[in-house]
């Protein structure tokens, strides 16, 4: 407004451009500045210029753009100025620059470009930047284009510009009596707020003020309904009131030296100054209340950090208390909270209050918890009279609370407490005291939260601390058993046992080697069977020095076997024999080691040797005791492991024994198997066996049994044996799987059933017939196309009686096989991802080439490399036409 006031005042328009980039260059940081007015041929000149540079200013004074140079919007981008305008640029080394156009209506009729060497404008800069090419365009308005030709400017219409394009909102009513009383030439010019009780003077300005002979009329104007009233006065003039909005919020009014009768152009002029001071007076006051209630979001929000900061629950609730009273402006206000018992408030900080308050607020939770939830805040302004209250009345008037706010306190979705004020009878809030009262809830109830756990914290920290140290030791025991035992119910491999006791306790104890020694073969001696070392720089060194076996003898077992772990020294080194001498040398430097007995009551499993090579971290103390902790579950898991191998050997030859020794001999055909077993103990259910038929045919089973151990084994013995005796006298696939079944109904257990693939194989001529019982179709692969699976289907065995089994039949050409495979294949996994038929399909084309047996050997390689151990037993035939 004061650039505005001043631009209207200069008596020359160069003048007045002058004064406004001096002004944009002050205010924007800019080291050139132009202001460039349209001429009498359609370009541009420029009509001021700023710049540091006495020669830069010299050729930019009077330069010139061509018609159409200017945009109709802000250019910032150095190659969308105008060239001459880009070459200044390029001159002074400019970083930044702006283009703006002066626009008067639509049209564009001038331009004000600025340019500086620092780094970019910001959005402030840019403001500014926008209101001087205003400023520009208000002044060409008032002076013309500066050669005295023009007519006397519309000055109303220039002041009324002068409002639109910004005022400062502390001041409007008086920059409008200001204005006002300039423009027209009134001897006074008064600004009148209407307020509830009535006219407030807002503002006045002129030569001579009748104060009393205005606010009389003033008084008449609101009573009237006209917009505009005219009075004129005795000692000569008129009084012209204009209301200010609809409805009215105020009045303009101004005391005429002169005469003015209705239909005078000046009150035309001045009502449409009036429309322009209306919004003026709307956007200041808009304005200063967002200032001010931006101020008081900025305390607040001060206000609750250094609540936060403080981390005392006592201090966090006497500071909002104290600071919710003043924004609100009430006295009587409370912060409750709810008991981590028991879900009910329990008051935590007042003010002027006594009694029984607590019912209120738990009823102004429970409107809060149920009408009011979405809200997510309760305002009552009369208490008393809402029947929503009318349970708590008698304490309402006890206690004399005549209006109620409530806020819930949550964290996240934990409800933490309730802040409630209780302010005078009709107290309502503001959308912002509102959105206020909202946002200190949310923080107020972290604010809380946080002093609760610090404060907690605090008087248990000697506790934790304890506690802590405590955990981290079980912690470390935890995880040293854990990875022991995962490794074994994982891979159930006595291997990988042995590798995991000696990973892990180097892992959690962090000492620098562990070493594993269990007896050998003959039991004479403890070789290293495991070893892991912190340091791969250190491993060979240390294997070298820990790799000697432990002789047996009948003494040295007694340092054993009480349990207890041997810390090294000279004499227990010496004791133990030449194993650990090479130890001896670093143990004088001061390393440390122990050695930790893993035995059961029968006999002594092994030992476990640790060295610290760091004096800073011996093994002692809490590293041997946890080790021996350790040591005495890893001797369970070593011992299991082992008797697991055992059984596992013994189950496997107990399976294998079923199974064909040597693969049949039949002219024209290729014919391999292999069969894997998997890494349970249990023996599984799969069974394959081959037979010559008097015709020369080779005839070949594969047959799933469910279940596993020795009732499996049971069922995959009565497999074979209906296989070797129903072969001959079937020797149709369908026929033989139909009386197959009729025999394992009757003889299979009650739930169980048997898979199973029968078929017969011409050598000579290549046909192949095959018949399924529920088992997985075999793939034909051929030397020429993708493998593809025979169509056959069934029942499966034992479930049903009278059962009829389709056959199909296939032509092998020479190269081309037939592969049968159980499901253990197909449903081996990883991650919970099937190997599945795709896979099987892309390793079968990978490696059709090979003989029957090395097909079926890289069908089980494929599997383990997609899976790992195999969960179930896997069994693959392979018969290839030679």
């Amino acid at each position: 407004m004061a650039v505005a006031r001043e631009t209207t005042g200069v008596g020359a328009l160069d003048s007045a451009l002058a004064s406004i980039v001096g002004r944009a260059a002050e205010n924007a940081g800019a080291d050139v500045v132009v202001a460039r007015l349209l001429d009498d041929s359609g370009g541009l000149t420029a009509r001021a210029v700023h710049a540091a540079s006495a020669a830069l200013r010299a050729e930019l004074e009077g330069s010139r753009l061509g018609p159409g140079a200017v945009p109709l919007e802000l250019h910032d981008e150095l190659l969308q100025l105008p060239r001459p305008l880009r070459r200044v640029a390029e001159q002074l080394g400019a970083a930044a620059v702006l283009q703006l156009p002066v626009l008067d209506g639509d049209g564009v009729v001038g331009s004000l470009e600025l340019l500086r060497q620092r780094g970019d404008f910001e959005a402030r800069e840019r403001r500014l930047a926008t209101a001087a090419a205003e400023e520009i365009a208000l002044a060409r308005r008032a002076l013309g284009d500066g050669d005295g030709s023009t007519v006397a400017p519309d000055l109303l219409g220039l002041a009324g510009d002068a409002l639109a394009a910004g005022s400062d909102e502390s001041r409007v009513a008086e920059q409008v009596a200001t204005l006002a009383a300039e423009a027209t030439g009134a001897r006074a010019c008064l600004v009148w707020r209407y307020e509830p009780q009535g006219a407030v003077l807002a503002a006045l300005a002129g030569t001579a003020l009748e104060t009393a002979a205005a606010l009389e009329a003033v008084g008449r104007a609101r009573a009237a309904p006209e917009s505009l009233t005219l009075e004129e006065v005795e000692a000569g003039g008129a009084i012209v009131t204009l209301q200010l909005g609809e409805p009215p919020q105020g009045a303009l009014q101004l005391l005429l030296a002169e005469d003015v009768r209705a239909g005078d152009p000046l009150l035309e002029r001045l009502s449409t100054f009036a429309v322009r001071v209306a919004h003026a007076l709307r956007a200041g006051e808009r304005r200063q209340t967002l200032s001010v209630e931006l101020e008081r979001t900025r305390a607040l929000l001060t206000i609750v950090g250094q609540a936060i900061a403080q981390l005392s629950l006592v201090h966090t609730l006497d500071t909002a208390i104290e600071h919710v009273s003043g924004l609100l402006g009430a006295e009587r206000l409370a912060v409750y909270l709810t008991d981590e018992a028991e879900p009910r408030l329990e008051p935590a900080a007042e003010r002027e209050l006594t009694g029984p308050h607590t019912r209120v607020a738990e009823r102004l939770l429970e409107l809060l918890l149920g009408p009011a939830r979405g809200r997510g805040l309760l305002c009552i302004p009369y208490a008393v009279s809402d029947p929503r209250l009318a349970g708590v009345v008698d304490v309402l008037e006890e206690i004399g609370i005549e209006a109620a706010v409530a806020v819930p306190l949550r964290v996240r979705d934990d409800l933490i407490g309730l802040l409630a004020v209780y302010p005078s009878a009709g107290r309502e809030l503001t959308e912002n005291e509102e959105a206020l009262l909202l946002a200190l809830g949310a923080q107020l109830a972290v604010a809380v939260q946080n002093a609760r756990l610090h404060e907690r914290t605090k008087l248990a920290d000697d506790e934790r601390k304890v506690a802590l140290e405590a955990e981290r030791e079980a912690s470390r025991r935890l995880r040293a058993l854990y990875e022991i035992s995962r490794t074994f119910s994982e891979s159930l491999s006595l291997d990988r046992t042995l590798e995991a006791v000696t990973r892990t306790i180097v892992e959690t104890l962090e000492v620098d080697a562990a070493s594993l020694r269990m007896p050998d073969a003959r039991g004479t001696a403890l070789v290293p069977v495991a070893m892991h070392v912190r340091d791969e720089r250190m491993k060979e060194s240390m294997r070298a020095i820990l790799s000697l076996p432990q002789p047996l003898s009948p003494v040295r077992p007694s340092a054993f076997r009480s349990g207890q772990p041997v810390v090294l020294d000279a004499r227990t080194i010496k004791l133990l024999g030449p194993a650990h001498e090479p130890l001896l040398p670093f143990i004088e430097k001061g390393s440390s080691a122990a050695v930790i007995p893993l035995a059961t009551q029968a006999e002594i499993l092994g030992t476990l040797t640790l060295v610290s090579l760091d004096p800073e971290r011996p093994v002692a103390g809490e590293v041997l005791e946890a080790a021996t902790s350790i040591a005495g579950q890893a001797a369970l898991a070593l011992d299991n492991a082992r008797l697991y191998q055992q059984q596992k050997q013994f189950a496997d030859s107990m399976q294998r024994s079923l199974l064909p020794r040597t693969q049949p001999q039949a002219e024209g055909l290729d014919v391999g198997a292999v069969y894997a077993s998997s890494a349970r103990m249990d023996v599984g259910g799969d069974v394959y066996d081959f037979l010559r038929l008097a015709d020369g045919r080779l005839a070949v089973v594969l047959g799933d049994v469910t279940g596993h151990g020795i009732g499996a084994a049971a069922d995959m013995a009565m497999a074979k044996f209906v296989f070797r005796s129903l072969a001959r006298e079937h020797p149709d696939p369908g026929d033989f799987l139909a009386a197959a079944n009729e025999v394992v109904v009757e003889e299979i257990g009650e739930g169980k059933f048997i898979t199973m693939l029968y078929l017969t194989a011409d050598g000579a001529d290549g046909e192949l017939v095959c018949a399924s019982a529920g088992h997985p179709p075999p793939r034909i692969v051929r030397t020429s196309a993708a493998p593809t699976p025979l169509g056959v289907r069934g029942l499966a065995l034992g479930i049903a009686d009278q059962q009829t089994y389709r056959v199909e039949s296939v032509r092998l050409e020479p190269g081309d096989a037939a592969v049968l495979y159980t499901d253990g294949l197909l449903e081996a996994r990883r991650d919970g991802e099937l190997y599945g038929e795709e896979r099987l399909d892309k390793a079968l084309a990978a490696n059709a080439g090979l003989s029957a047996e090395e097909l079926a050997q890289a069908l089980v390689e494929d599997c383990r490399a997609f899976a790992g151990d195999l969960a179930d037993d896997c069994a693959v035939v392979v018969v290839k036409r030679t």
